[in-house]
């Protein structure tokens, strides 16, 4: 049996993934209802549309910055580990990212080893960003449904890798039906990054800060072969856009955010 931090050292690989993957995600606060109405769109022109206004709200978002929180906690035999860590964040276009370290407490080891990695390789991830992008290159999409919802984030659909690949995801993705962005995301690894990880369950959504949707919140829950639990939270707080040029007049109607998940989102 694996346990203690060999245990939780074979979390790593999969939290590096999320990194590529989710550097801006969130869980949603409850689950939409299950109702179904008509869509307003069919899904060939959702997926236009996701194309379209995602590089013109790319093209738009220069700079802008937060603070983010990460927290991990690992429950397992013989012990467990808990880690936190306060990051300040400022983002400039087209894809670099700087972090500055405000805060961390818990276990040294799991900031070392793991949390500031993620700070790495999501600066790294820029690089991959196309064999990510949630778009017809990379994804199968599929079911389309529009949801009776509490909010806008109703459009509901199934996405499915064309290659399964530890940096792609399979589950499925909500879209806001005023703005057209994308608003949650429940899925899960399409390729287990590790060998020790028996399952990983990835919770996200976002929030709209001015013309753009920004992360709010991640949560990442591992199960771990040999017994262990990892959950692996990141909330994102203290938006300020200090640089964005102005939409096109068109883009004051319905509007899409396809998302590339290692780029920033808008």
């Amino acid at each position: 049996m694996v346990t203690g931090k060999h245990n939780l050292r074979s979390l790593a690989p999969l939290l590096f993934c999320l990194a590529v993957l989710w550097p801006a995600s969130a869980r949603a606060q409850a689950s939409a209802p299950r109702e179904v109405i008509e869509p307003r769109v069919n899904l060939p022109e959702l997926l236009d549309k996701l194309v379209e206004r995602n590089a013109q709200r790319a093209d738009a978002l220069q700079k802008y910055q937060g603070r983010r929180t990460y927290t991990l906690i690992y429950t397992g035999f013989p012990t467990s580990f808990h880690a936190e860590m306060v990051v300040d964040m400022t983002y400039d276009a087209p894809a670099t990212k700087q972090f500055t370290i405000v805060s961390q407490s818990g276990s040294q080891w799991m900031i070392d080893r793991i949390l500031k990695r993620l700070l790495d390789a999501e600066q790294e991830g820029d690089a991959d960003r196309e064999r990510v992008a949630l778009n017809s290159r990379n994804y199968d999409f599929s079911d389309l449904e529009r949801q009776a919802a509490p909010d806008t984030c109703s459009y509901m659909v199934a996405v499915e890798p064309k290659v399964p690949s530890k940096l792609l995801y399979r589950g499925k993705v909500w879209v806001d039906s005023k703005d057209f962005a994308v608003c949650r995301i429940e899925a899960e690894p399409s390729k287990n990054p590790s060998f020790w990880i028996k399952k990983t369950d990835i919770h996200h959504s976002y929030v709209k800060i001015g013309d753009f949707w920004l992360p709010s919140e991640n949560e990442s829950v591992s199960a771990i072969r040999g017994g262990g639990r990892a959950v692996l939270t990141i909330k994102y707080q203290n938006y300020e856009i200090l640089a964005a040029h102005a939409l096109k007049a068109s883009d004051s109607g319905p509007s899409v955010s396809s998302l590339a998940l290692s780029h920033p989102p808008n």
